[in-house]
């Protein structure tokens, strides 16, 4: 299973909101080859880490599951992931900058990886709200595999702050009805 955090606080270029860009990234998610939807969590919002002024952002997880056929290169799938990103118009000027959309990989299964990019699993995510709620949504009994704990156990660690209860979930919509992105 492979562990994706949706995020995003700015409007994308067409003037979609954080969160529909969001749930239109999720469909984007399921069309990566060797790869299916599985899992989508709640959405929620949470304050930017570090505090800067800027909107909120919306949060939530995927969990993929890897065709059995295939084998997934974690520096392929960050490049995926990073021209999704880039298609929804994410630019890279400054570290922890708004954003119009964000994907990390959280863990793929129980791979322990210190270089090089990506880290996994994913460096902080253990110390995040906004990505242990969603978490603990799509897999609450998943392990960490260097901490050993689950996400639920991580997530009563850390606790709620600054997140909000989670927003209407809804069914992400198909790609094949995205239009242009």
């Amino acid at each position: 299973m492979i562990f994706i955090a949706v995020g995003a606080n700015l409007p994308d270029p067409d003037g979609g909101t954080p969160l529909d860009t969001c749930r239109r990234a999720v469909a984007h998610l399921d069309l990566l080859p060797g790869l299916r939807l599985c899992g989508l969590s709640q959405w929620y919002l949470s304050a930017p880490v570090p505090p800067s002024g800027q909107p909120d952002y919306v949060n939530g997880v995927a969990a993929l599951r890897v065709d059995p056929a295939a084998v997934i290169d974690p520096a392929w799938l960050l490049a995926r992931l990073m021209l999704i990103e880039k298609d929804f118009g994410r630019q890279r000027k400054a570290a922890n900058a708004a954003r119009t959309l964000d994907l990390d990989i959280i863990a793929i299964g129980d791979m322990i990886r210190s270089e090089p990019d990506p880290i996994l699993p994913h460096p902080r995510a253990h110390e995040r709200a906004f990505v242990l709620a969603p978490l603990a949504d799509v897999a609450p009994d998943w392990v960490h595999p260097v901490l050993g704990l689950t996400a639920s156990a991580l997530l009563a660690k850390v606790g709620r702050r600054g997140l909000s209860p989670p927003l209407p979930l809804g069914t992400p919509p198909r790609a094949d009805a995205l239009g242009t992105h």
